[in-house]
This record gives structure tokens, sequence and C-alpha cells, in this order.
């Protein structure tokens, strides 16, 4: 399924935002949000991604994307903590695979890989928000993520309804 998963820096997110654009919006559209409200179009989509090349050129957010034969199939994004104090620190932002592919394994291999990277950058706790009480908490969980809480109502969707979220974290032994 997977062909390979690899860093991708600030200067070759050009050749690929035309697939990360088409994936993420077909991704928020069909019922993930990933921050955003539905329906998001190619511009606001693209906007995002131009939005976080400054974070990847300064090495401060990491951007893995999987592919296979056909393309970009999934992304997954790490959040480097820049405090002094935290610098053990990460956060998991916007892992999402294409839908067509889901369940079968893309996710798991794109979260091995964020922990991988996580590991080459000296980050041991990771850190993750997601909407609470969906399949995608039980992914976590699978994964070995503990729950810390719920924060109820944190996002809202298209027409104003509430979604709580859980947040949670994973120590990762550093070798």
């Amino acid at each position: 399924m997977v062909t390979s998963i690899r860093s991708v820096s600030a200067s070759e997110l050009e050749s690929l935002l035309p697939d990360l654009v088409e994936l993420f919006r077909d991704t928020v559209n069909g019922g993930t949000p990933l921050g955003f409200i539905p329906p998001i179009t190619l511009s606001t989509a693209h906007s995002y991604w131009l939005s976080v090349l400054p974070e990847i050129a300064a090495g401060s957010r990491l951007l893995l994307v999987a592919n296979n034969n056909v393309g970009v199939i999934g992304s997954g994004q790490l959040a480097l903590s820049q405090r002094s104090n935290s610098r053990h620190r990460a956060k998991v932002q916007r892992l999402f695979v294409a839908r067509a592919l889901r369940g079968q394994g893309v996710g798991t291999s794109l979260m091995h890989a964020l922990h991988d990277v996580a590991r080459q950058y000296g980050r041991s706790l990771i850190v993750l928000n997601t909407r609470h009480g969906e399949p995608v908490e039980d992914f976590y969980k699978n994964l070995g993520y503990k729950k810390v809480g719920v924060i109820p109502g944190w996002t809202v969707g298209p027409a104003g309804e509430r979604y709580d979220h859980v947040k949670m974290y994973k120590e990762l032994a550093l070798a």
C-alpha cells in the first residue's frame, strides 16, 4: 500500500502542493475537519499549506507524507516545542489519509514514522487532540496514547454544533 513515507522540506513542498491541497480538501469536505469548517475551497486548502511553510522552513514543524505509486496518500505533522523547558515535547497535528485507503495501515505507518522522527529530535513526550467519541480516538488508543481529559465544546461544526475533544499523550523511549 504505502511505498514510502518521507519528510518534506519547505523547498519540496511546492512540488507536492497540488496533491496535498486536493487530499486535504477531500479529507475536510469528507467529514474530517482538521481545524476547518467544511466545505473548504481549493484556495482555502492552498492557503493553509502556504501558512505552514515558514514553520517547516524554520524547522519548528516537520511534515511527513505517505506516497504510493499514484501520489500522496496521507500526511502528518509534528510541531516541535521551541520553549527551553519543553524541548522534550512535540505535538502531532493534522494526520490524515485518503478516504479510500483508510483502515489499511497508512495512518499507523505515518504515526510510527512521526514517532521515529520525534525520537531523532530528542522528543519523548507526544501530545495530540482529536474529537472525542469518534473512531480516531480508538486509533490513537491502539497506538498507546493515553487520555488526559475531555474538553467539552472545543470546536464547532457548520451548523454551530459543538464537538468535544480529547487530549491524549504518549511517552516515547529514546534510543
